[in-house]
This record gives structure tokens, C-alpha cells and sequence, in this order.
């Protein structure tokens, strides 16, 4: 993939990811801020803040989250950003992550 092509799809994700994050974030109270192309996640109780960013010169994009990283890889046929590991999408990683750190299961 080229880097126009990497950043079209990165900046699509995010700012979607972001907008279902507002929604789910009026209902369980925490905040999310999409912002210079990365996305921050920030919970009052327990504290914690959760980063999600494009990392242009390796094509992925990182997400920090529960003290660990986790690196998702374009995949044309899912047409997602998918986390080689467990096969979840952006979405249902950042799903688990929130779900997992206010207690909660969170829908996106």
C-alpha cells in the first residue's frame, strides 16, 4: 500500500472510530478526542488514557490501551484494519479494550 492510500484509510478509520466513541462515551462517561491524527480515550474512574494513532512509515496503526500495544495491519479483503493476533477489527479491539477498563460491555 502507498502512503496516500494508507493515509486515507487510516484517517477513515479513526474519525468513524471516534464518532461511535462519542456516542458510547455519553452513555458510559469517558471522552474521546480525535486530534492532529491521533485519537486519545480518557476515563475519569479507574483513571486511564488510551491512545490511537496512525504509524505512517510501517502502514499500521497503534493502539496503547491496559499498559499494552497492540499493531493492526490494512487488510484489503476485510477492508479494516485487523490485529493479526486475534483477527479483531479496529473496532472490536477498541470495543474490548473500553468494555474491558470501565467494567462494562461497550457497543460500537
Amino acid at each position: 500500500m502507498d502512503d496516500l492510500s494508507f493515509q486515507r484509510h487510516a484517517d477513515e478509520a479513526l474519525s468513524s472510530l471516534n464518532r461511535k466513541l462519542g456516542t458510547a462515551g455519553d452513555a458510559f462517561g469517558f471522552e474521546s478526542d480525535l486530534n492532529d491524527g491521533a485519537l486519545k480515550i480518557e476515563f475519569e474512574e479507574p483513571p486511564a488514557k488510551f491512545v490511537v494513532s496512525p504509524n505512517r512509515p510501517v502502514h499500521q496503526i497503534w493502539v496503547s490501551a491496559l499498559t499494552k500495544s497492540f499493531k493492526l495491519d490494512w487488510v484489503d479483503s476485510r477492508s479494516a484494519f485487523i490485529l493479526a493476533a486475534t483477527g479483531q477489527t479496529l473496532n472490536e479491539l477498541i470495543e474490548d479494550v473500553v468494555s474491558t477498563q470501565i467494567g462494562e460491555k461497550v457497543g460500537l
